[in-house]
């Protein structure tokens, strides 16, 4: 996400990314702040992999005792 905008609506000042909002802060300095650090983070550190639809994350089931058998 590359567009970022500080929208404010009333007493309270709204962080919107893509035009999604995604934070509500009382501070447009702080919230002005707070989208530099995100940038930041997220030009440092690569995004993580998709995972795919196919994937699924399940329990094993031989891990976890049967409460019945436990003395």
């Amino acid at each position: 996400m590359k567009n970022y905008s500080i929208v404010r609506i009333g007493n309270e000042y709204i962080v919107q990314a893509d035009e999604k909002s995604i934070l509500k802060i009382s501070s447009r300095r702080r919230a002005a702040k707070l989208v530099t650090d995100a940038v930041e983070l997220l030009i440092q550190r690569p995004a993580p992999p998709q995972v795919s639809a196919d994937t699924s994350i399940s329990c094993d089931s031989s891990a976890i005792e049967d409460p019945s058998k436990v003395p």
